[in-house]
């Protein structure tokens, strides 16, 4: 199957900020946020770059969930700016999902590369897994 490089680089890095070591280290985890990062969470919590990275640090690698993610789409709205919207939900040990969550994420490109600049997370019916 035949995708965007830019997808694939963009998938890769949401990827890699759902990782439970990396979501529980706030250096891992400001390494990739823009520095003007906001969150509207799915629970309708705001979040900015300091507040996440603290609020993750505290709950620790363990009570990190392990979250399946499908469907990303791709809108590259400007040269250095992209719109990557998905589904995720929280995969539990049997292989059950719940947290049915639609996910938008604002991805800007600069100095230091695609940096995560604004997220949201809106809970949705669920779904079932597809093939990523």
């Amino acid at each position: 199957m035949h995708t965007h490089p830019l997808l694939d680089t963009l998938r890769e890095l949401e990827l890699a900020l759902q990782q439970p070591q990396r979501r529980s280290d706030p250096a891992s985890m400001a390494a990739l946020l823009h520095a003007d990062f906001r969150e509207f969470g799915r629970s309708g919590r705001c979040y900015d770059r300091a507040s996440i990275c603290a609020w993750l640090a505290e709950a620790g690698a363990e009570a990190q969930p392990h979250i399946w993610t499908q469907d990303f789409v791709l809108a590259q709205l400007a040269e250095d700016i992209a719109l990557l919207t998905y589904r995720s939900a929280h995969l539990d040990a049997d292989g059950m999902l719940s947290r049915h969550t639609n996910r938008s994420s604002l991805w800007q490109r600069g100095a230091a590369g695609w940096l995560l600049r604004f997220h949201q997370g809106t809970a949705t019916e669920p779904f079932g897994p597809a093939s990523r």
